[in-house]
């Protein structure tokens, strides 16, 4: 895939954690100026591992997308904006939803009310989830299923993606949302029990440790390797067919839980047990879910590469040898 990120300035929002520091890597290999900003909060992925093989190619600022001071001035000049910071934690959000509304609604007001007044021409990527859409109505799904959010999460991000259009819209910025899907691959936010389901899976498998499927394990899912990712949000950037519009990733393919599991097996050893659903899990379980990518392909020709096997295997591979980094 050929883009024109030679000696563009870019600011990559939350670039120490997982979607961000991919992104980031592939820009600096690409020629562009990146400048990644990062709370470095623990329990939000921020890793300078991530960008260990990037780390002297790069401008840092340890900042808060909260401080609106400090977006003030960090938007300026830039020519591109990746915004990947936020608090993806369905459960955290339920149990903490001021934080989750601080940092997946208001910051993201924020960073488009610094981009207004500081730098308005400045192309704005965020990512969003399909965590909004909540129980499907049909399958696969598309960006015309209704949205019934099931968790605070889910109506944050909803919130923060009509601010991006609404901007577009009313103030000619360039922002475009696209709603992610089960992410997973190398640099993967692993640590705590708190992340999606594909995290814990794959840190208790590499450990030996006991799987705990919630149900019975006959729920579906589609995934997306990282760099399948990290190309679409490349292949958005200089599209301007994409900008003032929301939309999905997704996969053609889509495994239930139980399958997940067998991919794991094939690179790791372990023990799995099916048990009921916890009640607060139940509550904002959505049952299978998998997303149609059939409108960004058509604006794009964005699809997916890479299988769950074979970005499961890559995936294992990274990890089994880093776990002092990521495990804590």
């Amino acid at each position: 895939m050929s883009s024109n990120f030679k000696n563009r300035k870019v600011l990559i929002l939350g670039g120490m954690g997982f979607i961000g520091s991919n992104i980031a890597i592939r820009l600096v290999n690409e020629g562009a100026k990146v400048t990644i900003v990062d709370s470095m909060l623990p329990e939000y992925g921020g890793n300078l591992k991530n960008i260990e093989v990037i780390r002297d190619q790069v401008k840092i600022n340890y900042s808060d997308i909260r401080d609106t001071y400090s977006m003030d001035h960090i938007v300026r000049g830039v020519d591109v904006i990746y915004s990947m910071a936020g608090q993806t934690s369905h459960i955290e959000s339920m149990t903490d939803p001021m934080t989750d509304l601080d940092i997946n609604a208001r910051s993201q007001l924020s960073i488009l009310e610094s981009c207004r007044k500081h730098n308005p021409s400045v192309k704005i990527l965020y990512a969003s989830t399909r965590q909004l859409y909540g129980k499907p109505q049909y399958l696969p799904v598309d960006e015309n299923d209704p949205i019934v959010p099931v968790d605070v999460n889910g109506i944050n991000k909803l919130a923060a993606e009509e601010y991006y259009t609404l901007y577009s819209k009313v103030y000619g910025m360039k922002c475009v949302s696209l709603r992610l899907t089960n992410t997973y691959g190398p640099r993967q936010h692993l640590h705590g029990e708190k992340q999606g389901f594909a995290g814990i899976f794959i840190r208790r498998a590499i450990d030996g440790q006991e799987i705990k499927i919630f149900g019975d394990g006959e729920q579906l899912r589609d995934f997306n390797y990282i760099d399948d990712v990290v190309d679409a949000f490349m292949l958005a950037t200089d599209n301007d067919q994409v900008y003032g519009n929301v939309y999905n990733l997704g996969s053609n393919e889509h495994y239930s839980l139980l399958q997940f599991i067998e991919y794991l097996k094939q690179n790791t050893t372990f023990d799995f047990e099916k048990i009921p659903f916890p009640e607060d899990r139940k509550k904002i379980d959505i049952g299978d879910f998998y997303s149609s990518y059939d409108l960004y392909k058509s604006v794009t020709g964005w699809e997916p590469s890479i299988g769950l096997k074979e970005g499961m295997k890559k995936t294992i591979e990274y990890f089994k040898d880093k776990k002092e980094f990521y495990w804590q």
